[in-house]
């Protein structure tokens, strides 16, 4: 489970990046892509691997009004299970 502690990261071979054919965020991964939605890829952009979940929030929330740490979890639980991200 994701903790506000939890250092949450794209696993190895993932990649997100803008397609300008679709003129959106894309996430590169061996079996495929996915289109996030604006805010998941705001919270990819952050999985660095060092920011905790806590400082991902509040990233967020500086850009975002109401930005709640579990939505941000939900959205990396997600993820998570699409094995696209992962977390220590």
């Amino acid at each position: 489970m994701i903790e506000p502690s939890s250092r949450p990261r794209l696993r190895r071979g993932v990649r997100l990046t803008y397609d300008r054919t679709r003129d959106t965020d894309v996430l590169l991964f061996p079996e495929g892509v996915l289109v996030p939605n604006k805010t998941a890829a705001d919270v990819l952009r952050l999985c660095d691997g060092v920011a905790t979940v806590a400082e991902i929030t509040a990233a967020l929330g500086e850009k975002y009004t109401g930005v709640r740490a579990r939505d941000v979890q939900d959205i990396l639980t997600r993820l998570h299970e699409r094995r696209v991200a992962e977390w220590t």
